[in-house]
């Protein structure tokens, strides 16, 4: 077998949720062990939309360790190495005046919203950003299944976001549609592109962005665009890694 020494210009960053796992699910054995080949070849991190308990429950407790980044929160809380490197918050950011406003007024609207079902956490605060579910992130996988084929025909979080960006006019506020039954509310620029402005300081000639959610609106697409990546549409984890044998393998 021939030796590969690690390419340390390269670095290969990955969106979770429907890229490293299905949706909201575990990642794979197979799929633990691929990155842990890739990491012969390249530098590797992921950028979730969720927090770093949520990353965890999904690429399991020691993903810091397995991975060179793990940016959760686009970034906004940040791992190199196996190290903390810095937080951000959000309540800091707007102040209490407008995040009361921001939230009061997301309440309001859901109030009036029929689903099917309701369940409970229809707003969970995080460091750097506001995850807002219509449904409530309490939610069953069946009941988040059946949510997210009702929203996919009435677009509910999509009217819900263009509400939001005409009442919030001006208030530096970005809004972005990701997973199967939330959003997320962030200041402007701190999207996924937020990590790139911390893997700059490691000055690498390629980063390569791998996501599902990359048109306009989905939290992938900042960064999929961004001119310092090289992005990637997948569609499922299987394809994620089928690409990535291509890329670095063949």
């Amino acid at each position: 077998m021939t030796d590969f020494t690690v390419d340390t210009s390269t670095l290969c960053l990955f969106d979770v949720d429907g890229t490293l796992t299905a949706a909201r699910q575990p990642v794979t054995p197979e799929m633990t062990e691929f990155l842990q080949k890739l990491r012969t070849r390249v530098r590797v991190g992921v950028v979730g939309g969720s927090d770093l308990s949520k990353i965890k429950e999904q690429l399991g407790d020691d993903v810091i360790q397995r991975v060179d980044y793990v940016f959760a929160e686009n970034g906004l809380e940040a791992y190199r190495n196996g190290q903390f490197l810095s937080v951000q918050s959000i309540q800091a950011h707007m102040g209490e005046e407008l995040l009361q406003d921001f939230i009061n007024f997301c309440l309001n609207y859901m109030a009036k919203i029929k689903l099917p079902k309701k369940r409970g956490t229809f707003i969970e605060f995080r460091n750097g950003m506001l995850n807002v579910s219509p449904i409530g992130r309490s939610c069953t996988q069946e009941e988040r299944k059946e949510f997210y084929e009702l929203d996919q025909k009435e677009k509910i979080r999509e009217k819900f976001v263009s509400i939001l960006k005409e009442e919030f006019k001006g208030k530096g506020l970005s809004f972005s549609i990701g997973g199967q039954i939330s959003f997320d509310v962030f200041p402007d620029g701190w999207d996924k592109r937020f990590c790139l402005g911390i893997v700059e300081k490691d000055n690498y000639s390629t980063i390569h962005f791998f996501g599902d959610k990359t048109k306009a609106g989905g939290n992938d697409y900042e960064i999929y665009s961004d001119p310092r990546t090289v992005g990637h549409e997948v569609s499922c984890p299987e394809e994620t890694q089928r690409l990535c044998e291509q890329l670095f393998f063949s």
